[in-house]
């Protein structure tokens, strides 16, 4: 072979070479560029704030206590309108008893009712209290085993009822008035923790001492 046709089919095989790289560069996959842009920021969801409930106050214990009514005796020195009624408890030492369990229901005759008594009487304040069978007599007749409010008291009209002193008093309804024997009750439903007052008009003499 010629030297001339040697170098030709050197330089064709050369050129084929490189048309076949070049090919496979084109059809070959694109290496893939790593994106330089910054990632996309994610909204936040805003966070739900729930309001604080308040904080519950502390109940007040003077408040508490000061709705709960007393013994009847408490009630009565607490009101301040029954001085003699209350001198006369003290004097007769039924405090205690009036101030127990009960229940009880005590007719409590006003200031007035306690002057005019006295006057009935012919007796003082000082020697009706220094009398204690006497004080007892009357102020027993002046109370109800029972816890006995208006509704009830309406009910027993017509009808006596046993007292503490062990003697009855005469329970009438009238024109819508309460009658206990001759005294008008002129305020009712007085409550106290161990019981009921209502206030008359009169002081009741049990029927052994007229």
């Amino acid at each position: 072979m010629s030297k001339k046709l040697f170098t030709l089919l050197a330089a064709l095989l050369a050129i084929s070479l490189i048309a076949v790289a070049c090919g496979n560069d084109d059809d070959g996959p694109a290496t893939p560029v790593a994106s330089t842009a910054p990632p996309e920021e994610t909204a936040e969801e805003p966070v739900e704030e729930t309001a604080e409930e308040p904080a519950e106050e502390p109940m007040d214990d003077s408040v508490e206590e000061s709705a709960v009514p007393g013994t009847i005796v408490e009630v009565a020195v607490e009101s301040g309108a029954f001085p003699t009624l209350v001198a006369a408890v003290q004097a007769a030492g039924l405090v205690e008893t009036l101030s127990g369990e009960g229940p009880f229901t005590v007719f409590a005759p006003t200031e007035e009712a306690f002057g005019a008594a006295l006057a009935a009487l012919g007796l003082s304040a000082e020697e009706l209290l220094g009398d204690v069978d006497l004080l007892t007599a009357v102020l027993t007749y002046h109370v109800l085993p029972v816890a006995a409010p208006a509704e009830v008291v309406l009910g027993l009209d017509g009808q006596s009822v046993a007292t503490v002193g062990g003697e009855d008093v005469q329970i009438t309804v009238d024109g819508g008035s309460v009658m206990v024997n001759d005294a008008t009750v002129v305020t009712a439903d007085i409550e106290a923790s161990n019981g009921i007052i209502h206030v008359i008009d009169k002081v009741l003499i049990p029927p052994s001492l007229r």
